[in-house]
């Protein structure tokens, strides 16, 4: 299960014993695997400072998680050949994001702690917000020549009343730069290949007798070539047309077909190019982006705590990662081994048919105990 439940209790002896407690009955039920997520002691400021930032870093925290989900979903889009080998390009400094995760350290040198929350949570926020706006630029221009080249690809596809004939017709099939003589195509049904080989001369007057020839089959039928005076075009179309036989608008032009080629072949060039380029920084930054976001859930962890069990600080923060089928159980737990933090939430908790004041249960996750849900699940491509 890719969900992670990050929480945190007081730091005083009573409460440490509860975490222990806590501890032993999630392992011995299997309920959840548990460890220590270590925070720094970061600088605190005034509480009015801490009550405004707790509201930043709740948005905050939501955006990052959102340029995340886009940054994994495109690499799916551009891995679109491989997208079994996705979740294996989603990593954290190197590592797969659970051991991310469970071993967090905080980045000193990247977010010095020695400074206020508020410039961290800015430089976060400027962080995040400059890796979506290169996502955005970048994600753009590939999409444009994916766009293009699909959209040729697209007519090489197809049944042969529709898709290009680029690849199939070769300046042979046709009698070119007469005055006289033009080379029509015209498909025809399975069902109806006898048919046409009986009749097609007579359709009109003035066809050139034996001048068909099939040059292309798919599973509905045959594209036959065929040769008649111009000046009974229009009359042999609508013959045709009275015998099922469709007669394609298609006038063999060598330097337009040589053209189309050319713009599949450079789009096709240009995609690959920038594959290599894209990927890799999708994936540079995608590491920038998560690093940051689980950074961010601790500076939440931390004002949270401080907000909730006041100073000094003094607070452990735990990592959980829930079993399958056992979160009831597991919240269960929680709360009656931290009931005595918060004994109005804890008992709305136990019996939700309560209306107290002030408490919007209804609107937002809340417990005795800080808790922030941490939900790889977003990311998985298994």
């Amino acid at each position: 299960m890719s969900e992670f439940w990050l929480i945190s209790a007081p730091g005083d002896k009573v409460n440490l014993q509860a975490l222990e407690r806590m501890n032993t009955v999630t392992s011995k039920a299997n309920l959840s695997s548990n460890n220590k997520f270590l925070i720094p002691d970061l600088k605190v400021g005034t509480l009015d400072a801490l009550v405004g930032l707790s509201d930043e870093l709740g948005k905050l925290d939501s955006f990052a998680e959102s340029v995340i989900k886009k940054i994994a979903q495109y690499i799916g889009e551009v891995m679109e050949d491989s997208k079994d080998k996705v979740q294996e390009n989603l990593l954290a400094n190197g590592v797969d994001l659970i051991s991310y995760l469970t071993r967090f350290e905080w980045d000193m040198a990247k977010y010095p702690i020695k400074q206020p929350l508020k410039n961290i949570s800015e430089a976060l926020a400027k962080q995040i917000t400059q890796i979506e706006t290169d996502l955005k630029s970048r994600t753009a221009a590939y999409n444009i020549i994916k766009g293009n080249l699909q959209s040729l690809e697209r007519k090489t596809v197809g049944n042969l009343l529709t898709r290009t004939l680029a690849d199939i017709v070769n300046k042979e099939d046709f009698v070119l730069n007469s005055e006289y003589l033009i080379t029509l195509l015209v498909v025809v049904p399975k069902s109806n290949y006898t048919q046409w080989q009986k009749t097609y001369e007579s359709l009109s007057d003035m066809v050139v007798p034996r001048s068909t020839k099939m040059i292309a089959e798919d599973a509905e039928g045959g594209l036959f070539t065929v040769t008649l005076f111009r000046k009974v075009m229009d009359d042999f179309k609508a013959k045709a047309r009275e015998n099922r036989f469709i007669v394609r608008e298609f006038y063999f032009d060598e330097r337009e077909l040589k053209c189309e080629k050319e713009e599949i072949m450079k789009l096709a060039s240009d995609k690959k190019q920038q594959y290599g380029p894209l990927l890799r920084w999708l994936k540079v930054n995608f590491s920038e982006a998560f690093v940051a976001w689980i950074h961010l859930k601790a500076l939440r962890v931390f004002v949270e705590s401080v907000l909730r069990y006041g100073l000094p600080v003094n607070f452990q923060a735990m990592l959980l990662q829930p079993s399958k089928k056992s979160v009831k159980r597991l919240r269960d737990v929680l709360n009656a081994v931290f009931k005595h933090l918060d004994e109005v939430a804890a008992a709305s908790i136990m019996d939700m048919s309560m209306d107290i004041p002030g408490l919007q249960l209804s609107n937002q996750e809340y417990y005795p105990y800080v808790y922030f849900k941490i939900d790889l699940s977003l990311l998985d491509y298994s």
